[in-house]
């Protein structure tokens, strides 16, 4: 049975707030004034080292997603009507929803996805030497030490955001706030299910690090939520994300001179074309001429752009609400194994996600400029962690010497 009293309350770990409007607004105020929330503003989306403002960073970006958050939110409530206790629900799922896009990329690392990748390329090729030159690890402590290394060697901006939300920042967030930020269900020391294993979508990648997981748990025990099942609003956030991409990407890539206005409707209809996706490419053709007739050529772009993410928006908002709420069962129990957006592979609205994509990773991802910048990106990151490293080899005693100032005779960790 549906009842989202059982996952939208008031629980958390400290101060716990009897009423629960005040609950979900001490949230909202916590997240808005985090220092990890703006910090984002100076991570990018795929554009590193960016200086044009008008581009997209990490919190322009999370403020986007969580517009989109509140018109899914909107839609679905509206559907459902006043069923499943969500007639006095209904401010607190928006909410929730709306600051779960706020925080999804708030463990971001800098240089994007890419970032993840030299992070665990360096931990992959040292973590071992250094843990074995600190520890010498008895025979009966061999599985969790491996279970450690794996936890070290699959960092993810998903299981970092987990971390920095309870233990770095210690926001308290309501148990239900974290919940929603929870994206995929496996502890990083958890090996990655093989495709067509259960709930193999939902564990694809790290959810949280070993550091977090009692508070993980107790957070699942008090929601009802089954072990590697989701929270039903992370749903939202996840199909909001995916929307705010399609457009923004190569909106960017315009303002950087990557690509033009005339490329993007060329490389849009010859996609549509190569897929035989007919509603992207009707809608395309139909803004292109609409703002070659009604424009200056300055303002042609903006025309065409702005009407067809309306469009493509209001469309998209009201196809993963209708899976939302034709799945709900199994959405609410956390059981639905797949995203919103990509559920029917069938639907028109799938292909021209699709075509949005194919364009970005074969003419924007992959451009040499974005190239160049991943290379530095690699080469700034590895520099850091071996200009840092000793700081990870010296023992438990010097390390706590030095956070009372006192000097150890590894001058470089002083």
């Amino acid at each position: 049975m549906i009842d989202y009293n059982k996952k939208i309350n008031t629980f958390r770990s400290r101060y716990p707030l009897e009423d629960l409007d005040i609950s979900y607004e001490s949230d909202r105020g916590r997240i808005l004034s985090a220092p990890s929330l703006r910090r984002l503003q100076k991570k990018t989306q795929v554009f590193a080292l960016e200086l044009n403002a008008a581009v997209r960073t990490r919190l322009t970006h999370s403020i986007e997603v969580a517009q989109a958050s509140r018109f899914i939110s909107k839609t679905i409530l509206k559907k459902c009507g006043k069923n499943f206790g969500l007639d006095e629900l209904g401010d607190a799922f928006i909410s929730t929803a709306e600051m779960a896009s706020m925080l999804h990329d708030i463990g971001n690392p800098p240089f994007g996805h890419f970032a993840e990748v030299t992070i665990n390329d360096w931990m992959s090729k040292n973590a071992n030497t250094i843990l074995e030159t600190l520890i010498n690890v008895s025979d009966e402590n061999i599985e969790f030490k491996n279970l450690l290394l794996r936890d070290l060697c699959n960092f993810d901006g998903n299981a970092q955001a987990i971390r920095v939300v309870i233990k770095l920042q210690r926001l308290n967030l309501s148990y239900t706030q974290i919940a929603s930020i929870l994206k995929y269900s496996r502890a990083a020391y958890e090996k990655k299910p093989l495709k067509g294993e259960s709930l193999d979508y939902l564990r694809k990648k790290p959810g949280y690090y070993y550091s977090e997981k009692d508070e993980v748990a107790l957070i699942l025990e008090k929601l009802d939520i089954k072990k590697g099942c989701r929270f039903p609003l992370t749903y939202i956030m996840e199909a909001a994300d995916d929307i705010s991409y399609l457009n923004a990407d190569i909106e960017d890539a315009v303002d950087k001179g990557i690509i033009s206005f005339e490329d993007v409707y060329v490389l849009i209809k010859k996609e549509c074309e190569i897929m035989n996706e007919t509603y992207l490419l009707e809608l395309v053709e139909k803004y292109y001429l609409k703002a070659k007739e009604n424009e200056d050529e300055p303002y042609q772009f903006n025309l065409f752009l702005t009407l067809t993410r309306a469009t493509l928006t209001h469309a998209l908002v009201n196809h993963v609400s209708e899976i939302y709420i034709a799945n709900h069962q199994k959405i609410f129990n956390g059981e639905f194994n797949y995203a919103l957006l990509e559920y029917d592979q069938n639907s028109k609205y799938t292909k021209a996600v699709q075509v949005l994509q194919n364009i970005s990773i074969k003419h924007i991802y992959n451009h040499k400029s974005i190239q160049t910048i991943k290379l530095k990106s690699y080469q700034i990151l590895k520099s850091l962690f071996d200009f840092y490293s000793p700081l990870l080899k010296i023992t438990n005693h010097d390390f706590f010497k030095l956070l009372e100032n006192k000097t150890i005779d590894c001058f470089l960790s002083s």
